[in-house]
């Protein structure tokens, strides 16, 4: 099962590709992020973001996403924005009739760390270690689009729930 994660953000989208193997392992295909500048208007970021993912299933063919769960801070705006980005790779991964399952990154941090609350660091160091890569080689923004892959993955194969419960 080739699994894409991804963490979304309308500047900064973490992706991460893995595959699971027999025996709860994963491989870790490729991880990066989907940039855009600040000086971009929101309309073209979100258009390059939906470009982006479908750059990505066009190039990895994932059986199924894993995104992090939205969450409301104190600012309406980001909120919004954030919203905004998770509607593109919804879509994104809709038109390509990719199953989507959310978790909160309290329990992707777990599943990959054993703590709820790990920093990216930490969860990068775990990655680096776990599979035997450079933790320069994980871009910041992909450790928790990574952990997200890993913890969907875990939860696929330890659960009796088709891919681990109801998509999105």
């Amino acid at each position: 099962m080739i699994i894409l994660g991804l963490d979304p953000a309308i500047r900064t989208t973490g992706y991460g590709v893995i595959k699971m193997l027999p025996g709860c392992r994963a491989e870790i295909i490729d991880c990066g992020v989907i940039r855009n500048t600040r000086q971009m208007p929101h309309s073209e970021c979100l258009r390059r973001l939906a470009g982006g993912v479908r750059e990505l299933i066009k190039t990895f063919a994932p059986d199924c996403a894993s995104l992090e769960s939205p969450f409301v801070g104190d600012n309406a705006n980001t909120a919004i924005i954030l919203g905004m980005a998770r509607g593109a790779i919804l879509t994104a991964l809709a038109e390509n009739a990719i199953p989507a399952y959310a978790y909160a990154p309290n329990v992707a941090k777990r599943a990959v760390t054993g703590a709820s609350t790990a920093r990216k660091e930490q969860v990068a160091l775990m990655m680096a270690n776990e599979f035997g890569i450079a933790v320069s080689d994980i871009p910041n923004d992909a450790t928790d689009a990574l952990a997200l892959a890993i913890c969907h993955g875990q939860k696929a194969l330890f659960s009796s729930i088709d891919l681990a419960g109801k998509p999105l």
